[in-house]
């Protein structure tokens, strides 16, 4: 969430469950803001001209969900795609946001889906419509949040 809105956000999502079983994640998300971008884009290593290009960038997120597997795909401006299929709990090929290939494991706590990249701490879960995504490298904590389109 970003701004005073994240406040009433909170109040009402105490009445509702906000995390709705196995198929929440399920959807299109548009990228709606992010924090700390600069700072952890930086921290992680990513090339300038890399920076630049995803800096507000209009990310457009898809998840296709069935019981355990996901195909999570990031669509960019300009038709660059990338994807990371993987199943809750087994070590699945994973690329980083710098392209960089690796092996994680994604699990599943508390209703967030939990990955450790090779430099950063990632979790993503479900608030009403939107897709809040965190990554966490040496205390610097970048959050993106997109919104439910589809």
């Amino acid at each position: 969430m970003c701004g005073l809105e994240e406040i009433r956000f909170a109040a009402v999502l105490l009445y509702q469950p906000h995390y709705q079983g196995n198929m929440a994640f399920a959807g299109k998300y548009e990228f709606e803001c992010d924090e700390n971008y600069d700072e952890f884009v930086k921290k992680i290593g990513l090339p300038s001209d890399k920076i630049e290009l995803g800096r507000n960038c209009k990310v457009v997120t898809e998840v296709v969900q069935n019981g355990n597997d996901f195909t999570w795909t990031q669509h960019f401006p300009g038709g660059r795609t990338m994807s990371n299929s993987f199943t809750i709990g087994k070590e699945a090929d994973m690329e980083t946001m710098g392209g960089k290939k690796f092996k994680a494991t994604a699990r599943m706590e508390d209703g967030k889906i939990v990955a450790d990249f090779p430099n950063y701490h990632h979790t993503a879960e479900i608030c009403g419509d939107k897709l809040i995504e965190i990554s966490n490298v040496c205390g610097i904590v970048y959050k993106r949040t997109s919104k439910r389109i589809a």
